[in-house]
């Protein structure tokens, strides 16, 4: 049987999250798309292995998920434009960076030479005329101090110390004469006041900053969070940046693919000629993705396909908006510190209190979307007890990757010798049936219980942590053995015995209702009798359940 292995050691088996196990399906489904070139017109790049692929999801309070060759390290690129756009906009001032740079899409490639007809400014900061521009006014007494800021900052997004890739940097300016074309212009309508090399230089080392796929994440997830990285608590930009930064990404990030990208995926996103690309979910989660190969319009061919299915599987655009912002799990506690309604015996309430740690209840409220879902599966593969009760009788709706999710989650457990325990899922349509389903095709039949009510829910729990720590429960007693004679000599309890009457009663009979008078007391045997209250509308709750060996009831 699962359960006995579950409940007889702490972790019969690693369990892995359902999450991990998702981006492991999700990374072998694209990593024979072949399509796309690796970007060969800076020579350096030109070298990336095309085969080189990683996926990272990093969660705004620091969880990191990552598959494939998430340390390889590579060049940012233009993922560089929407941080340095923040910095610029800190150092200068809304009012001196919008009198240089526009927010408007320009639905060009991102080498356009895309200038007002008017002022000549960039249209946007995404673009390279743009990122230019806004690389001029990054603040600094020298151009060492302001490469140092630039370094600092971007290190404040990572969490981490960066540095510049050299042998990128001097492949980027031996090769980037249209930049220096783009940066003459922009001398030539004053949008930049000084000789342009010194902004050329420091956006080509900019761009040749060294991060790799997990950084991303991170830097995405820095966004997501408000500006604060999620790992190690340090700001690395103010909020208000924030949302003006993730305003342009919506609009102009993905260049003359950012309509398409907004239809189909629904993130502020960049992305960089490396092959990198960074999508944020505000307020949940921020995903980076390595693939060398590019469309025609610059694009990592599997990054898009990525941040396509992701978005499509777990539910990710951004105007997809849950009812429910409070917290999902309302409560969690384990079988020693919640009981169900059944009296217990001194010996079962002593084993419970000792082995209750090995049941972990979880009840979640709200719309179960996916950082909802991912939170509390989070939480249930780190505690790592034998039993899992799931409470969805607070949740309102479950989107459409929960489902999915907790099968797999349920697989994950079943695997690993332990077992879930749903509780009200009935009421969110074919999910037990779904599940079920999934965990038949796995042969882990036996992994799912499920409950209308939490009370029967936690006792069966306390059934299965009794037998497996060899603790039985009666089914019944003499008289001599019963609560109420402990401590009475044996003449007392024959004498006791020649004053009671032996009642049966069929299974569901009602013994005492409310309002009868009490002029009997039940010593109960045999059998269970259940102490229960009407509720408006038909509903019955059980206020306790006694056993063997105690009172049953008054008359």
């Amino acid at each position: 049987m699962l359960a006995p292995a579950a409940m007889r050691a702490p972790a019969v088996a690693a369990v892995v999250s359902p999450v991990q196990t998702y981006l492991e399906r999700l990374h072998a489904r694209h990593a024979g798309l072949a399509t796309g070139e690796v970007a060969t017109y800076i020579p350096e790049l030109g070298k990336a292995d095309p085969d080189w692929f990683a996926i990272c999801l990093a969660t705004t309070d620091g969880q990191v998920y990552e598959v494939g060759d998430a340390r390889q390290t590579f060049t940012i690129q233009s993922i560089s434009k929407p941080i340095t756009y923040g910095l610029a906009l800190e150092d200068q001032g809304y009012d001196t960076v919008l009198g240089k740079i526009g927010v408007e899409p320009s639905g060009d490639a991102f080498n356009s030479i895309s200038l007002h007809p008017e002022t000549g400014c960039p249209l946007n900061p995404m673009i390279n005329a743009g990122a230019i521009a806004t690389t001029s006014l990054v603040a600094g007494h020298s151009p060492e101090d302001r490469l140092a800021r630039l370094l600092s900052v971007f290190s404040h997004y990572a969490g981490r110390e960066l540095s510049v890739d050299e042998s990128v940097y001097r492949s980027e300016k031996e090769t980037g004469h249209r930049n220096r074309a783009i940066g003459h212009m922009l001398r030539n309508f004053d949008v930049l006041t000084d000789d342009p090399d010194g902004a050329l230089d420091l956006y080509f080392r900019q761009c040749s900053i060294l991060v790799d796929c997990r950084d991303l994440a991170l830097m995405a997830a820095t966004l997501a969070n408000g500006g604060v990285h999620p790992k190690t608590g340090e700001r690395a930009v103010d909020q208000r940046v924030v949302d003006s930064v993730l305003s342009v990404m919506t609009t102009c990030g993905m260049y003359d693919f950012a309509g398409e990208w907004v239809y189909a995926v629904g993130m502020p996103a960049k992305s960089g000629v490396a092959g990198g690309v960074l999508a944020v979910l505000p307020g949940q989660l921020g995903i980076g993705v390595f693939s060398p190969r590019l469309d025609a319009r610059g694009n990592s061919v599997r990054g898009v396909a990525v941040c396509t299915d992701l978005s499509r599987d777990f539910g990710l655009h951004f105007l997809r908006v849950s009812r429910s912002s409070r917290s999902t799990i309302r409560a969690e506690y384990d079988l020693a510190h919640m009981r169900s309604r059944r009296l217990r015996s001194e010996r079962e309430r002593q084993a419970l209190d000792a082995a209750g740690g090995r049941v972990r209840i979880y009840e979640l409220q709200g719309d179960l979307a996916f950082a909802a879902v991912e939170t509390t599966l989070r939480r249930v593969v780190d505690a790592g007890a034998g039993i899992a009760v799931v409470d969805l009788r607070r949740t309102s709706r479950l989107e459409g990757c929960a489902p999915a999710l907790l099968a797999s989650l349920a697989i994950e457990l079943g695997r690993a010798g332990k077992r879930i325990v749903l509780v009200a899922a009935r009421e969110h349509g074919g999910l037990v049936r779904h599940l079920q389903e999934q965990l038949t095709g796995e042969g882990l039949q036996g992994t799912l219980q499920s409950f209308t009510d939490l009370d029967p829910a936690l006792e069966w729990c306390e059934g299965e942590v009794l037998g497996c720590v060899g603790v039985t429960m009666p089914t019944a007693t003499t008289l001599a053995e019963h609560d109420v004679c402990r401590g009475l000599d044996p003449d007392a309890i024959r004498t006791l015995g020649t004053f009671v009457e032996p009642r049966r009663f069929e299974a569901g009979t009602m013994i005492v209702r409310q309002g009868d008078p009490a002029d009997e007391m039940y010593l109960l045997v045999s059998g269970m009798v259940s102490v229960t209250l009407d509720l408006p509308g038909g509903e019955r709750r059980r206020l306790s359940t006694v056993v063997p060996g105690m009172v049953g009831a008054e008359r």
